[in-house]
């Protein structure tokens, strides 16, 4: 067992890292209109908080991507599917290729942009942002599902990896 005091700390957040690399995920592409343009980055803790009233969460890292989507009012969450392991990667990288004509976005009446061909895609309103240690949890209100499932198979990210479900 690990110990908690600051000697066994960082021993505590290898193995904490290590546990949840072990627990699938999940993959969602979180977008939304920042003050410079779109904004956008890949996660993998959306989760159902509440069914009614619609609600759900995910965390945030520090990055400048995180920053401009608390910066948003709304954002749209897009539920991936198997086929978009490239998108995922793109969005999960740093300098990675964001919002290309051949990734295909489209701008919402709402003014967020949004992928036609996603899973599923929720634009979300923020209710809160709660910082915690070096990310931020966000909880959202859904104000609509713009696409259902299809009934194609779900993106998970386990053990630094991108995989299909076949569930």
């Amino acid at each position: 067992m690990t110990r908690t005091d600051g000697a066994g700390r960082a021993g505590l957040v290898d193995e904490f890292r290590a546990v949840f690399r072990g627990h699938p995920a999940g993959v969602a592409l979180v977008a939304a209109r920042g003050a410079h343009g779109p904004v956008g980055l890949t996660v993998s803790s959306v989760a159902s908080v509440s069914a009614a009233p619609p609600a759900l969460s995910f965390s945030l890292g520090a990055g400048l991507s995180a920053r401009a989507l608390l910066d948003a009012e709304t954002f749209v969450v897009h539920l991936l599917h198997a086929g978009s392991v490239d998108l995922a990667r793109a969005f999960a990288t740093s300098g990675g290729p964001r919002f290309t004509a051949d990734q295909g976005w489209m701008t919402l009446p709402t003014g967020e942009p949004a992928l036609a061909g996603a899973g599923v895609v929720m634009r979300c309103r923020r209710l809160h942002a709660i910082p915690v240690g070096d990310a931020t949890l966000v909880a959202a209100e859904v104000l609509e599902v713009l696409t259902r499932p299809s009934g194609g198979q779900p993106l998970v990210y386990h053990d630094r990896a991108y995989h299909r479900f076949d569930g």
